[in-house]
C-alpha cells in the first residue's frame, strides 16, 4: 500500500537556538535535522558521545552550513543534568526552543537511576524536570517555547502515588505510563506557572503516535537483548503504510507544537490519523489523565521533594 506523503512547513528559524534531548537517533534526530534545515542553531545533549558524533555528521550532510553541536547529558543522573545546565548558563545564550524528547521504555526488570529512582520515572520525568529548572534563566531570556514529548500510553494507566519508584512491585508498562502522565502534568503545570509568575516562556505537549523507533528495540544497556514483538509488528505495519507512522512523520507533532504559529500553549499535539497513531499532526483532545490541576501541582511538589530541585 502506498503511503500518502505527510509533511509540514517550518518557519524560518535563523538566529534561534534550539535544544533537543534524545537527538542522537530516531525521532529526536529527525526533529533536530528539520530544525537545522530551517536555520536554527541546534544543541544535542546526548548520553552516548559516539552516537552523538554520528548524529552531527548526519545533520551536517542533510543541512549543509548548519550549526549543530553536542553536549554530554545523562537524564538518569541529576548530577549530569546539573552539569549541563551549569555549562549552558555559563555560555549565557538565550534558548528559544526546548524539545524534551528523550525517553526510555519498559525495561523488562526494574532498574534504577544514579540517584535511586525507577529508571523510567527518573529519566522521562524527573531528569527533564530538573533540566527545565536548570535552564530556566535561559528559557526566560529566550522567551522559549518548551515542548515535552509524552506518549499515547499516557492516555491510560495512572500514577502510583503510594510507590512512585515501584520499589514494592514493578510492571514495565505501568511504570512507563506513569512516567509519561507525570511528564504531561508537568508540562501543563509549567505553562500555568509561567503565566502566573510572569516567566516569558510557553509550554505545550506533543506525542509521536506509534512508529518503529528504538524505544522497543533491543537495548542491552536496559536489559533487553532482542527486539520486542511489538516493535517487529510496528515495523511491518509502518513499511506497508498501515495505520502507524514512520520515524520521520512521528517527529512532526513535536515540530508543529514547537514552531508553528498555529500551535498554542497548554495544548496537546499528535498524529490525527485513525486512533491517533499515525497521520498528519494537529491538535488533539487532552488526555483525561492530564486534566487534573490538583494532580499536576501534586506531582510538581513530589518532584521538587525527590530531586531537591526547586523553581524559584
Amino acid at each position: 500500500m502506498a503511503r500518502r506523503p505527510i509533511d509540514i512547513q517550518i518557519p524560518d528559524l535563523t538566529g534561534r537556538l534550539a535544544v533537543v534531548t534524545g537527538g542522537s537517533d530516531g525521532i529526536g534526530l529527525g526533529i533536530a535535522t528539520r530544525l537545522a534545515k530551517a536555520g536554527a542553531e541546534v544543541i544535542l545533549p546526548v548520553r552516548n558521545p559516539r552516537k552523538g558524533e554520528a548524529a552531527l555528521a548526519r545533520i551536517a550532510a542533510a543541512a549543509p552550513g548548519s550549526t549543530v553541536s553536542m553536549r554530554e547529558l545523562d537524564l538518569s543522573s541529576l548530577g549530569s543534568v546539573a552539569a549541563l545546565a551549569s555549562e549552558l548558563n555559563g555560555e549565557g545564550r538565550p534558548i528559544h526552543l526546548l524539545l524534551n524528547n528523550a525517553g526510555v521504555m519498559t525495561p523488562p526488570t526494574r532498574q534504577a537511576t544514579d540517584d535511586g529512582f525507577e529508571l523510567q520515572f527518573g529519566t522521562n520525568f524527573l531528569g527533564h524536570f530538573a533540566l527545565v529548572q536548570g535552564l530556566l534563566p535561559l528559557l526566560k531570556s529566550g522567551r522559549a517555547r518548551v515542548t515535552s514529548q509524552v506518549s499515547v500510553a499516557a492516555n491510560g494507566g495512572s500514577i502510583n502515588w503510594d510507590d512512585l519508584n515501584w520499589d514494592r512491585s514493578y510492571n514495565g508498562m505501568n511504570a512507563y505510563r506513569q512516567s509519561k502522565i507525570a511528564f504531561g502534568l508537568f508540562g501543563l503545570e509549567l505553562e500555568r506557572r509561567a503565566r502566573r509568575e510572569g516567566w516569558e516562556l510557553t509550554s505545550n505537549l506533543s506525542h509521536p503516535g506509534v512508529a518503529p523507533t528504538s524505544l522497543l528495540s533491543a537495548r542491552p544497556e536496559f536489559g533487553r537483548d532482542r527486539d520486542t514483538m511489538s516493535v517487529r509488528v510496528i515495523r511491518a505495519l509502518s513499511t506497508r503504510g498501515i495505520l502507524v507512522g514512520t520515524v520521520e512523520t512521528a517527529g512532526m507533532p513535536a515540530l508543529y507544537a514547537a514552531t508553528s504559529p498555529e500551535s498554542h500553549p497548554g495544548r496537546l499535539y499528535g498524529p490525527n490519523g485513525p486512533g491517533n497513531v499515525g497521520g498528519a499532526p494537529g491538535e488533539q483532545k487532552m488526555y483525561s489523565r492530564l486534566d487534573s490541576t490538583e494532580n499536576a501541582a501534586r506531582i510538581w511538589q513530589r518532584a521538587e521533594d525527590l530531586t531537591g530541585v526547586k523553581f524559584l
